[in-house]
C-alpha cells in the first residue's frame, strides 16, 4: 500500500529529505507532500546579502531547484499552504491557504517537520515601521532590495552584530549608505572571544562604520509619515533611512511545542541520531528547528547553518527511503566576511569551555596567509584553545584578510578527530610561498599551544 510522507517546510531540510526519500522509493510506493507557507522552495538565505550588496546579480542564482522541478519529479509542493496545527495521535496535520483562508486535514506516515528558525524581533516602539527590514527569506531581500532603490537617503543602521549584522553592513557600503552598526555586546561577532571581536570593530571602523557596542535598542523613531527616522538606543539617537534587523534567529518550533513534541533547553526539538525525533518513530526533523550534539563540548546546542540543514535532509530522506544514515554531531564551525576582513571559527570560545567544566590554555599568535617575503602578504590573527592538561584542541579562531577565512577547516577536521595540538604540528598541510609560508599559521598557533599546555601542567 503507498504510504505518504509529509514535510513541513520547502527549503534545505524540507526538500533535501524530500529528494532523498524520492530517490529511494518511487511514486507508486510513497506519496510525498511539501507544505511550504513562501514563494520558493529550496534557495540559499546565506546568499541573501550577497544579493542585496551586489555581488549575485539576480534572485533566481540563488534557487537552486524550483518547485516546478521538484513536481518533476513527483513531489506535490504546495507554496503559500501554512500548516497552523499537527495532531499527532490522529497522524494528520491542518494546513491554511493564506490567500483564500481555506483549511484542509491531511493525514501522514511519515512526517518531517523543517519548519526552521524565526528571526528575533524584539517588541520594540516603531519596529513595524516602513522602512525596518529583516533578511529571512527571498521574499524579505526583494523588500529590501525595492526600499534602497526607492529611497532618497544615504544613513542606513543595522541592529545586531553578528553573522547576518556585518554581511549587511558590507551589501549597505556597497550601495553608497553611511552605515551604522548598534549591538548589545562589548564586541561585535559575539561568536568570538571579545579580544578577537576587538580585530572585527577595528576592520569594520577601518571602513568608516561606526560601530556602537553595549548599546540596547530601544525604540526605532518615526516621522509624522510613519517611516523611520531614527534608532534610539543606550541614551543616543542614531538617524536612519533604513534600519536591518541582524539579532538573530530562534527555533520555529511553535507547531511542535503545542503539539507536545520533546523540545531542549535551547528551544530547538530534540532528535535521536537518525534524525527522529525523540520517542516517535515516524516523525522526523531537521535543520535550524532542532538542537545538535556538540562534539566538542558534549552538550546540545543550536547552530543555524545552511551545511547542517542539507545533511540533516540527506539523512533523514535516506531513513525513510529505506537506507540507514546517522549524524554525528557538529564542532560548530563557521566563516563570513565583511568587505575583505574574512571572520572564522569552530569548537568552543573561552566562555563554552568554562561553561562546561574545561580547564584550558589559550595561544594567539599573528602571521600571514602566504610567505612574508612576497609583497603584500595579507596578516591575520589565530587565537587556538586548548585542554589544560591532556592538550586536546577545544576551538580556534581567525581575523584576517585574504586566505585566513577557510583555513578555519583544518581546525574543524581536527575538532572532529579528537586531535591534540601536539598532534596538529605535525599535520602535513600543502605549502607553497603564494598559498602559506613553511610553517602555516594554524600550526604555529598549535606548537604555542603546546608550550602553554607543558608550562600550565
Amino acid at each position: 500500500m503507498t504510504q505518504r510522507l509529509v514535510v513541513v517546510g520547502g527549503d534545505a531540510t524540507g526538500m533535501s529529505a524530500a529528494a532523498q526519500a524520492r530517490r529511494h522509493r518511487d511514486v507508486s510506493d510513497l506519496e510525498i507532500v511539501v507544505f511550504e507557507r513562501g514563494h520558493f522552495t529550496s534557495y540559499s538565505a546565506c546568499g541573501i546579502p550577497y544579493w542585496v550588496g551586489g555581488h549575485v546579480r539576480e534572485r533566481d542564482h540563488l534557487i537552486a531547484r524550483t518547485p516546478e522541478e521538484h513536481r518533476a519529479l513527483g513531489i506535490d509542493v504546495r507554496l503559500r499552504h501554512e500548516v497552523v496545527e499537527l495532531d499527532v495521535a490522529g497522524g494528520r496535520l491542518r494546513s491554511r491557504e493564506p490567500a483564500t483562508g481555506t483549511e484542509t486535514w491531511t493525514g501522514y506516515d511519515h512526517l518531517v517537520l523543517a519548519t526552521g528558525a524565526r528571526p528575533i524581533r524584539p517588541a520594540l516602539p516603531g519596529i513595524d515601521a516602513p522602512g525596518v527590514h529583516g533578511v529571512q527569506t527571498l521574499d524579505d531581500g526583494e523588500a529590501l532590495i525595492a526600499a534602497l532603490a526607492a529611497g532618497t537617503g544615504r544613513r542606513a543602521v543595522v541592529v545586531g552584530a553578528g553573522y547576518i549584522g556585518v554581511e549587511m553592513a558590507e551589501a549597505l557600503i556597497r550601495r553608497g549608505y553611511e552605515v551604522t552598526i548598534v549591538h548589545s555586546g562589548a564586541q561585535p561577532m559575539s561568536t568570538l572571544d571579545p579580544d578577537m571581536g576587538v580585530l572585527v570593530r577595528e576592520a569594520l571602523q577601518g571602513l568608516d562604520v561606526n560601530v556602537v557596542g553595549d548599546s540596547e535598542v530601544t525604540e526605532i523613531r518615526t516621522g509624522d509619515d510613519g517611516r523611520i527616522r531614527a534608532v534610539f538606543a543606550a541614551g543616543r539617537e542614531h538617524p536612519a533611512d533604513v534600519v536591518v534587523l541582524g539579532i538573530g534567529v530562534a527555533p520555529e518550533t511553535t507547531l511542535a511545542a503545542a503539539a507536545g513534541l520533546p523540545i531542549g533547553n535551547h528551544g530547538g526539538l530534540l532528535t535521536d541520531s537518525a534524525m527522529r525525533v525523540t520517542g516517535y518513530d515516524n516523525i522526523w526533523a531537521g535543520g535550524d528547528c532542532v538542537e545538535v550534539l556538540d562534539l566538542v563540548s558534549g552538550m546540545r546546542r543550536h547552530i543555524a547553518l545552511g551545511t547542517h540543514a542539507n545533511k540533516h535532509g540527506q539523512i533523514i530522506g535516506a531513513n525513510i527511503g529505506g537506507g540507514y544514515a546517522t549524524f554525528p554531531g557538529v564542532v560548530g564551525t563557521a566563516v563570513s566576511k565583511v568587505c575583505d576582513l574574512e571572520v572564522a571559527r569552530t569548537g568552543l570560545r573561552e566562555k563554552d569551555a568554562r561553561a562546561v567544566g574545561l580547564q584550558y590554555v589559550t595561544a594567539t599568535i599573528e602571521s600571514t596567509s602566504r610567505a612574508g617575503y612576497l609583497p603584500d602578504a595579507p596578516v591575520m590573527t589565530v587565537k587556538m584553545l586548548a585542554e589544560r592538561l591532556s592538550g586536546r584542541l577545544l576551538g580556534v579562531q581567525i581575523v584576517g584578510r585574504e586566505g585566513a577565512g577557510k583555513r578555519v577547516d583544518i581546525a574543524a577536521v581536527a575538532l572532529t578527530a579528537g586531535m591534540t595540538v601536539a598532534q596538529m604540528t605535525t599535520l602535513d598541510l600543502g605549502y607553497a610561498p603564494p598559498f602559506s609560508p613553511v610553517w602555516d599559521p594554524v600550526l604555529v598557533a598549535a606548537r604555542k599551544a603546546v608550550r602553554a599546555v607543558r608550562e600550565r601542567g
